[in-house]
């Protein structure tokens, strides 16, 4: 357990006692000091419950172990073992390109929870369907894939600035115009991922 868990463990204990407290003895609330008590009791510390908890699981939910964890995002994780240096997204979680413990977020920021109001709805979808066990649409990106998550990490990179292939299209990678994907194209390949070979290193 962490210290964050255990802090919100407390204050939810506290804010129970002082709940039972407020319920069981409703004269408390007569004097000021009592409503003060009330009110901390119903409303503030359940409140500061709230907020840490959801602070807690939005950031346990950028970590790559959260992503993974639901069986159907196996083949994405089977995706990241892949031995082929053209593999994008293996490549990059092998040499530690991005940080192995956010692998998914670091470059899926819009997607779902993370994105605008319709990437919340359609995670709330996914959750429903994973839970019900229903059909779902499948997992796959709903916008094409913005060239900002790669110029994140590459832009002003040496390697990435002075590479001969990039020189020629540097102004519309940053502008969008043309996709880093047109050219880095073999990403998850989920369906194809038994044609290529394993990696077997760090699981």
């Amino acid at each position: 357990m962490t210290g964050a868990t255990i802090s919100l463990s407390v204050l939810a204990i506290a804010a129970l006692a002082l709940i039972g407290v407020v319920v069981r003895r409703p004269e408390t609330a007569v004097t000021v000091g009592g409503r003060v008590l009330a009110f901390a009791a119903l409303f503030l510390l359940p409140g500061l419950v709230l907020l840490g908890g959801a602070v807690r699981h939005y950031e346990q939910a950028r970590t790559t172990t959260f992503c993974l964890s639901c069986h159907l995002m196996e083949p994405w994780r089977e995706s990241l073992h892949i031995d082929d240096p053209r593999f994008l997204p293996a490549a990059h979680y092998q040499n530690r390109r991005i940080p192995v413990d956010r692998a998914c977020y670091t470059c899926h920021t819009d997607y779902t929870m993370f994105g605008g109001v319709d990437d919340k709805v359609r995670g709330v979808r996914h959750v429903w369907h994973a839970v019900w066990g229903t059909a779902a649409a499948p997992v796959e990106l709903y916008e094409p894939f913005e060239n900002r998550a790669c110029l994140a990490c590459h832009q002003g990179g040496r390697s990435y600035e002075e590479q001969a292939a990039h020189a020629p299209y540097l102004a519309d990678l940053r502008d969008g115009r043309r996709s880093c994907v047109m050219c880095h194209n073999l990403a998850h390949e989920i369906d194809r991922l038994d044609r290529f070979p394993r990696w077997e290193g760090p699981q």
